[in-house]
């Protein structure tokens, strides 16, 4: 069994009274584990979780996604949380998710420096699978192997002014009996690169459901119908697509599976 919580996302429930932002946080529920997955932008995670009644102190582990400032800004609010307890949760991410980045609005990686976490929290940086349980397990860095996801970088890398091609995104697997559940950021490394190696690392192809961020608000005509027609092959349970997929991607992914409605305050159980 597993219980997800959409701590904080672009939208609310319909007739549910939770605060929302551009970002996205959830709470993942199972095996005995409490995982936060990204802490959005600002405070609103922590607001609508007490609302909800969980207690985010009882945390054993912050997953990061990637480095952008809207899945990181509520770093600082949980160094808050932590810095006079005992038991502190495990920060897992990929090793390249604190560069700093930019772009002509300005910066957007992470707003806390990596060594102010490190001196409260343990963590583990890894490009590689990291089983948080037997079955929950962080991906690591997504291979790229099709040719319409992942093309167009996401700003610059401030150290060099490289291109960002947000090499640190990444996504987690739950291997249920269904099939695996993806929880996702951004899927800047595209959402099918994400299901094919979840798949590859849990060694089945059967997905159950996908929960997070497509990034298709501006992806191109290409890239739309062919993750479109490949999520209709994958007769999911459940899509919850929300934070940066776009109207036009939901309204078109709808058409295709079984899009459900996502927003602060939605609670999954399995």
């Amino acid at each position: 069994m597993y219980k997800l919580t959409i701590l904080t996302d672009n939208n609310t429930i319909t007739d549910s009274y939770f605060l929302g932002e551009p970002a996205l946080s959830i709470l993942i529920e199972a095996e005995g584990k409490s995982i936060l997955f990204d802490t959005g932008y600002s405070d609103v995670f922590l607001k609508n979780a007490q609302k909800l009644g969980k207690n985010l102190k009882s945390l054993d582990y912050i997953v990061l996604s990637h480095g952008h400032n809207d899945h990181t800004g509520g770093l600082k609010y949980i160094i808050d949380l932590f810095k006079d307890t005992i038991q502190k949760p495990r920060i897992i991410a990929c090793p390249g998710c604190f560069i700093q980045r930019y772009d002509s609005g300005g910066d957007f990686g992470c707003p806390v420096e990596k060594n102010k976490i490190e001196t409260v929290f343990n963590t583990t940086y890894t490009n590689e699978p990291y089983f948080i349980t037997k079955n929950i397990v962080f991906l690591g860095e997504i291979p790229r192997n099709n040719d319409f996801e992942a093309k167009q970088p996401v700003g610059l890398i401030k150290e060099t002014n490289a291109s960002d091609f947000v090499l640190d995104d990444s996504a987690l697997a739950i291997k249920t009996e269904e099939g695996i559940v993806i929880v996702t950021g951004c899927s800047h490394s595209g959402i099918v690169n994400i299901c094919e190696y979840a798949q590859k690392i849990c060694k089945t192809d059967k997905i159950y459901s996908i929960i997070g961020g497509l990034h298709l608000k501006d992806a191109s005509e290409k890239q739309l119908i062919k993750t479109v027609d490949y999520l209709k092959k994958l007769n999911t349970k459940s899509i919850y697509a929300c934070h940066c997929t776009g109207f036009q991607a939901q309204y078109r992914i709808n058409e295709a599976a079984n899009l459900k409605e996502t927003g602060s305050g939605l609670e999954i159980t399995k």
